[in-house]
């Protein structure tokens, strides 16, 4: 399997001091007892806000070594920037510095612009070899010409390959359609899905999946460990599972549905303190064995979204690790990621991108000295997700990270994960509302 070039620009080791002369002007909101933040803004990517750290004046080195952003660009991205940069201009990445609290009063930043910093970018080439823009301090404010009294901005700014495998979905995942791999012009079919339902009650718990090997429920109980096999009373939809095949017919990957998807009592949604649950399966050992988890709910808002929690099941680890929570738009859809490395973006609110759970937020190694985050760190997979109105429009687009692909389970393992927050769109839609035919469970 050939990758598609991709390039990770990142901004970070952000940090500011500012002359102990400063703090005597009554205007100036002072640092050390205010919190300073930035917009960083690249043309046409969503703007970032990140806090900024603050240095004592006589402070020499800088040992913060977070991510406040990091911009994802293809190949078609890269040509559209430099295309664009050719007729307006040298292309920049600004970052705007302000103290102050963040946020918003009656329309009107609360916060007080100290001053804005201008990065030129060179993108050509970055597919292929690193380049880092800026390391080090920069003079910013009205004072800039005076070195001794104006603020100093410290950031790094640097561009680095980060080639993806691009699967597409040849349909929706309950359709069982075909999995290509996008290579430049080239789609070449490298997996199949098939979608069934798996029977989950009292009297059937040890009935297998039409698409599952016979191992697939074995001794080991994964079933009744991470799901639940009660019958339960009211609205649920439950038993669903996608099993994703190589070319050769075998299986290499599954998403099984182990906890309902049930209506909240006296509601008709499925609520975050009740979430439907599924498990994502790779085969070893001549069984399956549960390799992440997937929690689905829906969340109440101006427009209601699919709440999700992802979590990593490591061999030895007696709970799971989360990699990703968040939210996506129900009605218009959005993009599923798992990104290691800055937890917020879109103008400060949370976003796809999520640091451990068990690591510090905002910390400098993200938990990348604990397993499995010596492996997992950085960006991760991303999958596209059509809403509930824009169902079978357009094909789902999945891209995993080079890093994280030794073998064909490896992706396959991703491309089930990416169903599973796919059927998750359904499972979460409001009991008031019918499925579709083939997602209900067939009468026997």
């Amino acid at each position: 399997m050939d990758p598609c070039p991709f390039v990770r620009l990142t901004v970070g080791n952000l940090a500011l001091k500012i002359p102990v002369a400063s703090k005597a002007a009554r205007s100036v909101i002072h640092p050390s007892s205010s919190p300073c933040f930035c917009k960083i803004k690249l043309k046409n990517f969503p703007v970032y806000t990140a806090v900024v750290p603050y240095l004592p004046p006589e402070s020499q080195n800088v040992e913060v070594q977070t991510l406040a952003a990091t911009f994802h660009m293809s190949k078609s991205d890269l040509d559209k920037l430099v295309a664009k940069s050719l007729f307006a201009g040298k292309l920049s990445l600004k970052i705007s510095i302000f103290t102050g609290r963040r946020g918003s009063s009656c329309g009107l930043s609360s916060g007080k612009l100290l001053g804005k910093v201008t990065v030129p970018l060179d993108l050509t080439g970055t597919e292929n070899k690193a380049c880092v823009y800026h390391n080090g301090w920069v003079t910013v404010g009205k004072d800039a010409s005076k070195s001794s009294s104006s603020a100093q901005f410290h950031l790094n700014v640097k561009a680095e390959p980060d080639p993806r495998f691009v699967f597409q979905f040849d349909g929706e995942p309950v359709c069982s359609p075909q999995v290509f791999q996008i290579q430049g012009n080239i789609r070449q079919p490298v997996f199949t899905c098939k979608f069934s339902f798996r029977s989950t009650t009292a009297g059937d718990r040890n009935q297998r999946s039409r698409s599952l090997p016979p191992d697939a429920i074995g001794s080991r109980g994964w079933l009744s460990s991470f799901g639940s096999d009660r019958e339960r009373p009211g609205k649920e939809r439950k038993g669903w599972s996608v099993t994703v095949h190589d070319l050769s017919g075998s299986p290499v990957a599954a998403a099984s549905m182990v906890t309902p998807f049930v209506a909240s009592p006296g509601s008709d949604r499925v609520s975050r303190s009740n979430p439907g649950c599924w498990l994502i399966l790779r085969p070893g050992d001549g069984t399956w064995k549960p390799w992440g988890r997937l929690e689905a709910w829906r969340e109440r808002g101006a427009h209601d979204g699919l709440g999700y929690r992802f979590e990593l099941i490591p061999d030895s680890a007696a709970a799971g690790i989360v990699l990703a929570e968040s939210t996506l738009n129900l009605n218009k859809g959005g993009k599923f990621m798992i990104d290691l490395g800055v937890g917020t973006g879109g103008s400060g609110r949370k976003s796809n991108m999520a640091s451990p759970a068990c690591s510090p937020r905002g910390s400098g190694d993200y938990g990348y000295g604990l397993w499995p985050f010596c492996a997992y760190k950085g960006f991760v997979m991303s999958a596209t997700v059509e809403g509930e109105g824009r169902r079978a429009k357009a094909a789902m687009m999945v891209e995993v990270s080079v890093q994280h692909v030794s073998c064909t389970e490896d992706a396959a393992a991703f491309v089930a994960l990416s169903a599973a927050i796919d059927l998750s769109i359904d499972a979460c839609r409001l009991f008031s509302q019918k499925l579709r035919k083939e997602l209900c469970q067939p009468q026997l």
